[in-house]
């Protein structure tokens, strides 16, 4: 099967692999063909951090976990041959490969649908709802979603679903900037032009911001902006994936202001 893998620092390899066999797996697995796979934020360390030389090449198709394809092959009770599925690898092959092995414990059906890459984005707005769910009643709170990649077009989209009384995108592209007005933010900021603490204290009122989500990634400055967005008793929700352990974290401006 045709596949890839990281070979070194921001360098990946196709070649020819092995397919892999279902019977060397659990009862309820399942052998998907890729047909559309997504980067998600997580995916980037391991293409631009550096690892010991003793373990590259990475493992085949990894990280990329964000898949759709077909079952070709299925042990499961749930999930058959000829199922379209969303499903996540789970034998040490990743999305970057023709084939890999999932479980019917993280798959689900996908319905006949037109726009298949659209039917992709349901498991990256799976994250959104998820981390979503720890925050609680926002209805007519001030947001501000600091990123406007992929998640956090999402993000933005479902915080307005969830009644918020404003939403305001940060990011220093326009075109993303663009993407989040029609993805329902009532404000739109540009870091790289704006002064952005400037900019959610003209919309707030100088109170600042109910909640701010952090989903960036891979930059502590980011982190420590968030801090000085969010009013005193507000919330700070961290999507953004580190590539890092340890932060630099303002710690002091988030113990004042009770966040």
């Amino acid at each position: 099967m045709k596949a890839a893998h990281v070979v070194a620092p921001r360098q990946i390899e196709m070649f020819e692999a092995d397919e892999p066999k279902i019977d060397d797996f659990p009862k309820g697995s399942i052998k998907v063909k890729t047909h559309m796979t997504a980067l998600c934020g997580s995916d980037s360390p391991r293409f631009v951090l550096t690892y010991p030389p003793e373990q590259y090449p990475l493992n085949i198709g990894i990280s990329i976990h964000e898949c759709i394809g077909t079952v070709v092959e299925s042990t499961s009770d749930r999930l058959k041959v000829g199922d379209f599925v969303q499903s996540r690898p789970t034998a040490g092959i990743g999305g970057l490969a023709e084939y890999y092995i999932s479980n019917d414990s993280v798959g689900v059906h996908l319905v006949d649908f037109e726009h298949q890459d659209q039917m992709l984005m349901s498991q990256p707005l799976g994250t959104v709802i998820w981390a979503c769910r720890k925050l609680g009643n926002i209805l007519d709170q001030d947001a501000v979603v600091v990123g406007q990649g992929p998640m956090g077009l999402l993000m933005t989209h479902l915080l307005s679903n969830l009644g918020a009384r404003s939403v305001i995108a940060v990011d220093p592209v326009d075109f993303r900037l663009q993407a989040a007005g029609k993805m329902r933010a009532t404000h739109l900021v540009n870091s790289a032009r704006e002064d952005v603490v400037d900019a959610v204290a003209k919309v707030t009122g100088g109170k600042m911001a109910d909640l701010v989500v952090e989903i960036v990634g891979h930059n502590q400055d980011t982190v420590n902006l968030c801090l000085k967005l969010t009013k005193r008793l507000g919330t700070v929700l961290a999507f953004g994936v580190p590539d890092e352990d340890v932060y630099a974290f303002n710690y002091g401006e988030f113990f004042r202001q009770n966040i």
